[in-house]
């Protein structure tokens, strides 16, 4: 699933391409695509200008214009018309835009068609991914968008280390709990608490405040380095020109089962730890 750097990665291609683009069209291909409110999605972005591209956790999010009429000529309150498009990619979800007249591809599941004549493509093979269009009235009824925790390179340290300095949880747990910090993955958090030298199996109320700030500093290198690298390629991830990222090419623990420590030599060890295969150093990691 693309996390925070790959969300990040497809948002300043994307934006690009859309800024001043107004949607003049929205086809949906597929309802279990699309969550929360279908008639906003498919009649209240018509004629709204796409403002910003942006990111929130793992979300991809992209700003809409307001619109420019009275109150009294619209079909619904003010209140119910979207001023966000909120995409969640989950494992396989893909945001491309095409040259006019491109038709959708076997996976095409919405079709946003925009005012130069390109065409905004959700693709998504298996679709878990999904759009849900955002006004007031729907961040309010939406619990996942209420109950997300803060962002890892804004929160200063001093509220990341209380964030986990009262949690039984094990780091690694805490770490991947979108309540918790937003935008975190297996990856990140495998690979940040490596270079912290924090066990991903130990309970976070345990780890000293030294080392979760040590955390926290270790985990915005990771991310930072990531992002500047485009993201982590696996499997299916492709940022919004379609290239691959390049980060995992710098992976010191995640997905090295079986291999030894570039930094000690011994063997890495792995585990499940929230339900998650996690590869770590018992040596670096103590």
């Amino acid at each position: 699933m693309p996390e925070l750097p790959e969300v990040e990665t497809i948002a300043s291609g994307l934006w690009p391409m859309l800024a001043g683009q107004t949607i003049e069209d929205v086809t949906i291909l597929n309802d279990s695509s699309v969550e929360g409110r279908r008639y906003a999605l498919e009649n209240l972005i018509t004629g709204r200008e796409i403002t910003h591209v942006h990111r929130r956790g793992k979300l991809l999010l992209m700003d809409l214009s307001i619109p420019e009429v009275y109150e009294h000529e619209l079909p619904v309150p003010r209140s119910e018309y979207p001023l966000q498009l909120a995409f969640h990619l989950k494992m396989s979800g893909r945001l491309f835009v095409h040259p006019v007249g491109t038709p959708p591809a076997r996976h095409t599941r919405i079709i946003f068609d925009l005012s130069n004549g390109n065409r905004l493509f959700f693709d998504d093979v298996r679709k878990f991914g999904f759009c849900r269009a955002l006004a007031p009235c729907d961040y309010l009824n939406w619990q996942f968008w209420q109950q997300l925790g803060p962002e890892p390179l804004v929160i200063n340290t001093d509220r990341f280390v209380s964030l986990f300095q009262s949690r039984r949880t094990r780091i690694k747990a805490a770490l991947l709990d979108q309540k918790v910090i937003a935008g975190i993955g297996n990856i990140y958090a495998d690979e940040s608490l490596f270079r912290a030298g924090i066990r991903p199996d130990k309970p976070s109320n345990e780890i000293s405040q030294k080392s979760l700030r040590l955390l926290h500093v270790k985990l915005k290198e990771v991310l930072k380095q990531a992002i500047r690298e485009c993201g982590s390629s696996i499997r299916d991830y492709r940022d919004a020109h379609g290239d691959a990222g390049a980060f995992q090419n710098n992976f010191l623990v995640y997905g090295r089962t079986g291999q030894n420590c570039r930094v000690c030599g011994n063997p890495l060890k792995t585990e499940k730890v929230a339900g998650r295969t996690t590869v770590f150093c018992g040596t670096c990691q103590r």
